[in-house]
């Protein structure tokens, strides 16, 4: 709760702060994306459920940040719970075309996918087609609102550019890092943890993204503690708790390759890089 009227009243600073003129631009759109990043959490913990114990709370919390983040929390909602059913499967993972379908540095436009990904798979249930259709509907007339009474400039620096910047951050530390290389299905292996109390709260948890898609019900706030409680059967089982990217050549070309390149085969079987 804390995390989502934080996020609307940050957005709402950062217009007031625009309009008033006294901050400087960089100020203005760091205070922006801090406001969609932190939403980013809420929605995502809303898919599951987990963002407060009140249904009709959660549903609310879900809407309204996903309107602020220019999403619809029913595509976001139902192409993440596939994402969870089939994680680095390259026919039915979403994610996985998004991080393996071109550098890392464009990760965020391939988040449009998903849109594409639910419409295709037909993934809406009852009235979350209405739901998508007034989410669209609402953020159509900002920018119809925006041209007919010129602050697209505020759109654009306030709203766009913290959005793309989010984009990018979220894609990195919510899927490239926590499922690289892509390869495993097995529920123990097929994300990684990298603990670090600073991680913790700068990406908000995502640092033990393995802890939540082994027990996707807990809160981003207890991802830390059901790890520390977990650790010895997690080594049992192998699972990755590093971030690995320069632990051999291997995944440092891996790594470079994905930052400059980052096409990858997608064969049904198993993901290698091209030659």
């Amino acid at each position: 709760m804390g995390l989502f009227f934080g996020g609307y009243f940050l957005a709402f600073l950062s217009i007031w702060q625009w309009y008033r003129g006294v901050w400087p631009l960089p100020l203005l759109v760091a205070t922006a994306f801090l406001a969609l990043h932190i939403e980013g959490t809420v929605i995502h913990d809303a898919c599951h459920k987990a963002a407060h114990p009140i249904p009709w709370i959660n549903q609310a919390m879900g809407h309204g940040s996903a309107i602020l983040l220019g999403f619809s929390f029913p595509v976001f909602t139902r192409v993440h719970l596939q994402h969870h059913s089939h994680v680095n499967d390259p026919k039915n993972d979403p994610d996985h075309i998004v991080s393996t379908f071109g550098p890392i540095w464009l990760i965020a436009p391939r988040f449009f996918y998903h849109e594409i990904f639910f419409f295709q798979r037909k993934l809406w249930r009852k009235y979350e087609l209405l739901q998508w259709g007034i989410e669209r509907s609402i953020f159509i007339t900002i920018i119809l609102a925006g041209l007919k009474f010129d602050f697209m400039n505020l759109i654009y620096n306030l709203w766009f550019g913290p959005a793309l910047m989010v984009g990018v951050t979220l894609g990195i530390f919510f899927d490239y890092l926590p499922h690289r290389p892509f390869r495993s299905r097995n529920k123990w292996l097929n994300s990684r943890v990298y603990p670090s109390k600073f991680m913790n709260i700068l990406i908000m948890g995502q640092n033990y993204h393995l802890i939540h898609h082994l027990w996707p019900s807990i809160p981003w706030f207890e991802y830390k503690i059901a790890y520390e409680k977990t650790k010895p059967l997690l080594e049992t089982k192998g699972s990755p708790q590093r971030v690995g990217i320069f632990e051999t050549k291997n995944d440092a070309f891996n790594f470079i390759y994905d930052l400059l390149i980052g096409i990858r085969m997608h064969g049904n079987n198993d993901v290698k890089l091209k030659k």
